[in-house]
């Protein structure tokens, strides 16, 4: 009788472990849905209209407000048919909405070094599959940026000597949890370096 019970109580633990699991799956991404409605209505908002070209003059990087948890933007990566919302903020609850910024780093055209986060197993669920050379795109309101892919490398979660947040240069990093399959909190990071084209 004891391992009858125990053995429905170990059937009933994993149907709610796997049920809590597919919620959080269909949660995280009816929200990034979300959030990439708001961004493209972000992106849109800030271009000018054909009869408005002195509007373009007044658009840039620092014509950019943000906040924290907003969907300021799309991070496209060609190979993977990838179209996600770029939300400000790396919190658990933006993480939660899309890729998130680092909020301390830079956008394009400040010259600095662009730090964009995302859950291995959402947002960059893929992101093992690209090479160097391959491109990606950040649309924003004040206009669209492409990026090469130069670099990749594995390190220690705790290493946080690559969010250098250097403002001489451009660059763009790609930060997600390492190995892809491991549950739990992961070990690694893994580090995607791109150049401004």
């Amino acid at each position: 009788m004891k391992i009858k019970f125990f053995s429905l109580f170990l059937i009933a633990a994993g149907l709610m472990i796997v049920g809590y699991g597919g919620w959080k799956i269909f949660d995280m991404n009816r929200q990034t849905g979300i959030s990439l409605s708001e961004a493209k209505e972000a992106v849109a908002a800030g271009k000018p209209r054909d009869s408005d070209a002195s509007s373009s003059a007044e658009t840039g990087p620092d014509s950019l407000q943000t906040a924290t948890g907003e969907a300021v933007g799309i991070l496209n990566i060609p190979r993977l048919k990838a179209e996600l919302p770029i939300v400000e903020g790396t919190s658990p609850d933006d993480l939660e909405k899309g890729v998130g910024h680092y909020k301390d780093s830079y956008y394009p055209k400040q010259n600095g070094q662009i730090v964009l986060s995302g859950h291995r197993d959402t947002v960059f669920r893929r992101t093992g599959e690209l090479e160097i050379g391959d491109r990606l795109n950040i649309e924003l309101p004040y206009g669209s940026f492409d990026y090469r892919i130069t670099n990749m490398k594995i390190v220690d979660k705790e290493d946080t000597s690559i969010i250098t947040l250097q403002h001489e240069k451009e660059e763009l990093l790609l930060t997600t949890c390492y190995p892809f399959s491991y549950i739990g909190d992961a070990p690694k990071r893994y580090i995607i370096y791109a150049k401004p084209l």
